[in-house]
This record gives structure tokens, sequence and C-alpha cells, in this order.
């Protein structure tokens, strides 16, 4: 009886061992996307009012290449902190992964923010912003496309500044980070 314990305890060990309990970053947007503490907005590409713009070519072949952004932002309130501090640390696990490429880290007024990239330097497939803040929360963009390329995302951005795009469809996110 203790041999079939044995093995069977064995068998549970290397079945459930061998699955990756590790979250994706889709998990765990989907996870937080009804939380209370969380703001979930997807913006497509279309809002940022692009079409108007006079862009160049480079510029186009940037913009077509992107889908859809994912924003996921948690506000730090007197009776969250405890969440706030577990939340950042998944959020920090899930983007030391092995799938993300670091691109930069920035120091800006509002806090702490890292560029991180997943796909290969050719054909990006997916760009993530987060950003941190101790007194306001944090905040995560998921930037979705399809063969994005890493010197295109600086033409993407100039063609951004070009838009008539002044934040409309961000309301709630900007009322959620203010002091």
């Amino acid at each position: 009886m203790k041999t079939i314990k044995l093995i069977f305890g064995i068998f549970c060990i290397v079945i459930f061992g061998s699955c990756s309990s590790t979250q994706s970053l889709q998990e765990y947007y989907v996870d937080n996307s009804e939380n209370p503490n969380f703001l979930s907005i997807d913006l497509p590409v279309s809002l940022l009012n692009l079409e108007k713009a006079e862009l160049t070519e480079e510029q186009n072949d940037a913009l077509a290449s992107l889908r859809k952004l994912n924003v996921l932002a948690f506000k730090i309130t007197d009776s969250n902190q405890a969440e706030f501090q577990m939340e950042k640390g998944k959020v920090k696990s899930i983007l030391k992964g092995s799938q993300f490429t670091e691109l930069m880290k920035m120091n800006t007024s509002y806090g702490k923010a890292t560029i991180k990239y997943s796909g290969d330097e050719e054909s990006i497939d997916e760009v993530v912003i987060y950003g941190d803040n101790t007194e306001k929360g944090f905040l995560l963009v998921r930037v979705l496309g399809s063969g994005m390329n890493p010197a295109k995302m600086m033409q993407f951005l100039q063609a951004l500044q070009k838009s008539e795009y002044r934040g409309e469809g961000l309301g709630q996110l900007g009322e959620m980070l203010k002091g």
C-alpha cells in the first residue's frame, strides 16, 4: 500500500510540477479586469485619429503594424496598500520572464517606467510599458500588433505627435491617476 501511495505521489509531482505555474500577462489582464482596484481599457488604434494626419510612408507602415492597446491601471487608496505591493510584485515577476526583452528604463516625474517587448528584433508582437508610483499606483500598457519593427516604433511616436488625438477615451484613466 505504501508503494502505491509513493508511486501516486511521485506521479502527481511529475504531472503538476511540469505544468507552468507562471501567469502570462494576458491572463493577468483577464484575471484583474473585474477587480474594483483596477481600471481596464481596450483601445483600438483607430481612436488615435491618425488617418487625418499627414504621415510619411514609414509612419503609415508603423501604424499598419499596430492593432490595439490594452491598458490596466491600479490606483492606490488608504485601504489597498498591501494589495498594491502584491499586485506590483506579480507584474514585475511576469515581466522578468524570458518572454520579454527590455528596451529601456526611464525615471519620470510620475515614477519609474520600463518598456519591454516580446518577439524578435525584426518583428515585435507586443510592446509592454509598465510604470509605477508609490503614491498613485501602477500603469500597464500592452501595445499589440503584428510584425512591429523597433525602428518603426519611433516613427509611430512621431506620427502620434502629428495626430489630432487629445486623450479621448482615456478620461477615466486620467481621473483615476490624479492625486
